[in-house]
């Protein structure tokens, strides 16, 4: 019996994927396909070229943002499209080869936590890091909400009373 070939990349020219060729890491299911892991279920591949499938539609989701912060990053105001598709099918790949390496993390427990994502990057310091500074913003963000609502609750109850 004869494997399926790998899928195609998302990008529209024959050359190979934008991230392999910048170094960037690339999920082995989609590089390798079932031709390298032939004790893998078939399933996992059915998920995978519907999260591919999935992607694809979701092309140009994210231009505008990336444009943005290109900009930040000393590119021009108005980077070329093609730029900012390669750019994005770069995070794009990098994001999801993330999740499922977390997902794998996260099987033995049954789901996927933050503390997944932080195990896979603890080795890249500025990236671990910045994540563990966003976390805690967000937490102090969360407490600063809460004491604001069971305030104004406390002032529309008042309000009520009098």
């Amino acid at each position: 019996m004869q494997n399926p070939s790998p899928s195609p990349s998302p990008s529209p020219s024959p050359s190979p994927s934008p991230a392999t060729a910048t170094g960037a890491p690339t999920n082995p299911s989609t590089t390798t396909g079932a031709t390298t892991n032939k004790g893998k279920a078939p399933a996992s591949a059915a998920q995978h070229s519907s999260a591919e499938a999935s992607l694809k539609r979701k092309r140009g989701f994210f231009q505008k943002d990336l444009q943005h912060m290109m900009y930040g990053f000393g590119d021009d105001a108005n980077p070329l499209p093609e730029t900012v598709a390669l750019v994005e099918d770069i995070v794009v790949e990098y994001i999801t080869d993330l999740v499922y390496k977390a997902q794998n993390v996260g099987s033995k427990r049954g789901k996927l936590l933050t503390e997944d994502f932080l195990y896979l990057i603890r080795k890249d310091l500025p990236k671990f890091n910045r994540c563990k500074e966003l976390l805690s913003m967000n937490e102090e963000l969360k407490q600063a909400r809460k004491a604001f609502d069971v305030s104004e609750e406390n002032l529309a109850t008042a309000n009520d009373q009098v």
